[in-house]
């Protein structure tokens, strides 16, 4: 049995019931409710809006009833469904997690999805980026496996 471990979000306000909204762009692992294990990286996503953001932490509690797919590492299937999921295709899975494309991949990922750079070019550039993480909730009984706990005001330094 897994146990319980806490998740964090950061954005412009308290988020005590987390839904899955679609955004004007695809994400990198489609629409999705997004979450951290890092509670730095989502202190730097709550503060990126200006001078005031909110970190909201959540209990969640794995569920082996749930389609979940994971990527331990940048890998070869992580960069495939990054570029699917950018390019709108959707998925069946309840909960997707792995590194993230922060801004600086993302381009990279971009430029290998235009067929600007290879894949080798890729991983190259790539290889160099600190460590990042996220978890995306796609449906209803995935967001049911959060629990709000509380949130925090953080400072743009």
């Amino acid at each position: 049995m897994k146990s319980n471990r806490t998740l964090y979000h950061g954005g412009k306000e308290i988020v005590k019931f987390p839904e899955i909204r679609i955004a004007k762009y695809n994400k990198d692992f489609y629409f999705g409710f997004y979450c951290t294990n890092f509670k730095e990286q989502a202190e730097r996503w709550a503060s990126r809006y200006g001078s005031v953001g909110v970190v909201n932490e959540y209990s969640y509690e794995p569920s082996e009833n749930l389609r979940v797919l994971v990527f331990p590492d940048m890998t070869e299937d992580w960069l495939d469904f990054i570029v699917s999921c950018r390019l709108g295709n959707s998925h069946d899975y309840d909960i997707v997690e792995g590194p993230m494309a922060n801004d600086t991949v993302f381009n990279y990922v971009q430029s290998f999805a235009d067929g600007e750079i290879s894949r080798a070019a890729f991983w190259e550039l790539a290889k160099f980026k600190r460590p990042t993480h996220q978890i995306s909730f796609h449906t209803a009984r995935a967001l049911a496996t959060l629990e709000f706990l509380r949130a925090y005001e953080v400072k743009a330094s």
